[in-house]
């Protein structure tokens, strides 16, 4: 079993940075792909941005390319999200995950992921 533990949400202004950060314990996490999803109320969980095993390639939804990167330190067992110039649509319960297989895609799906933190809250005022 892996248990997983975001924190670094909060309240910012459009235009501001929060970095979220995600610590997996439990099992070694350093050969799985790891990613950020977020979900608002009425809405689907949406996938933001995955990384595989060693960070040699990531992944990111449109809607966030080029204003938030992924990243992580397998040394911590940790992944980070680094969200500039945020929005007020970013504003969502995000939630980091592990894709409990030996692989190097990164799904979008919330189907593929194995482990789930319980989120933390970004809210980003106009």
């Amino acid at each position: 079993q892996v248990h997983m533990a975001e924190s670094g949400g909060g309240l910012v202004q459009a235009g501001d940075s929060l970095r979220l950060s995600c610590a997996a314990s439990g099992r070694p996490v350093n050969s799985y792909t790891m990613a950020w999803f977020r979900q608002t109320p009425g809405k689907e969980r949406e996938f933001v941005a995955g990384i595989t095993w060693n960070g040699g390639a990531t992944n990111y939804a449109d809607a966030v390319k080029g204003r938030f990167t992924i990243d992580r330190d397998n040394a911590k067992s940790m992944v980070y999200l680094q969200m500039d110039s945020l929005k007020p649509e970013d504003t969502a319960v995000y939630y980091c995950a592990l894709r409990w297989k030996l692989t190097v895609s990164i799904p979008i799906s919330t189907n593929e992921y194995t482990y789930w933190g319980q989120g933390t809250q970004v809210t980003v005022s106009s």
